[in-house]
């Protein structure tokens, strides 16, 4: 379980705070409006903001002043963070490693980590030689590979058309759901949310409130959900 308890986050004059729970296994949408702190509640589980009070606690363990490679975290970003010089399997790898040789164990992770993604047989290719789709397929295997139970999505998918888009996100439910991994989702498409999210954090006027069905919250928004989606 992902706990958020009288988490506060200050940057510059904006301030968010956060006190809810997250059950293990979920997937959950962060939705809101621009600039409403979405990706700043993800930075700050991940370890990338540090908040001013609170405490953010994984399965019983208090991570506040964990390191962001210490978390149980893996955070797919809207860039992907794909390292063009290096060829879709090391990208890939580098979830596990940064060494140059890679044991077989690791290759073999690789392997069955792009197998998984639909990306077998291209693990020699560079980032440039694929197309957008497949780049955000590399980024899910390198999180996939990682085994980290709780994985952060900043828009990863936010650049691509509606297709492909339900196609990766039908991905992420897939492979994330066999995994058993908690998953928090920041979109700015309430679609995205009824999708693959059983649950949704609305983030609105410095407040990331507890998560709540999906398809209630849509279904009976709030004035704040109500202003945003129109």
């Amino acid at each position: 379980m992902l706990r958020l308890d009288g988490v506060e986050i200050a940057q510059g004059g904006f301030t968010l705070a956060a006190d809810f729970e997250v059950a293990a296994g979920r997937i959950v949408a962060v939705v809101g409006p621009s600039g409403a702190g979405k990706s700043t509640l993800l930075a700050a589980i991940a370890g990338f903001a540090t908040p001013r009070a609170g405490r953010i606690v994984w399965d019983a363990r208090d991570i506040s002043d964990a390191a962001p490679g210490d978390r149980p975290v893996s955070m797919i970003f809207q860039d992907n963070n794909l390292f063009p010089h290096l060829n879709v399997a090391r990208n890939v790898a580098l979830g596990l490693t940064a060494d140059r040789r890679l044991p077989p164990p690791i290759i073999a992770a690789v392997e069955e980590a792009l197998d998984r993604v639909g990306l077998a047989g291209l693990g020699e290719r560079r980032p440039r030689e694929l197309s957008g789709g497949q780049q955000s397929r590399v980024a899910l295997a390198r999180a996939l590979i990682r085994q980290r139970p709780l994985v952060l999505l900043d828009e990863p998918f936010a650049a691509l058309g509606p297709a492909l888009k339900g196609e990766m996100l039908d991905l992420v439910r897939e492979v994330m759901g066999e995994a058993g991994a908690t998953v928090l989702m920041v979109s700015h498409d309430p679609g995205d949310a009824r999708r693959i999210a059983e649950d949704t954090i609305l983030v609105s006027d410095g407040v990331a409130r507890a998560p709540t069905n999906t398809a209630r919250l849509f279904a009976d928004p709030p004035a704040e959900l109500r202003a945003y989606i129109g």
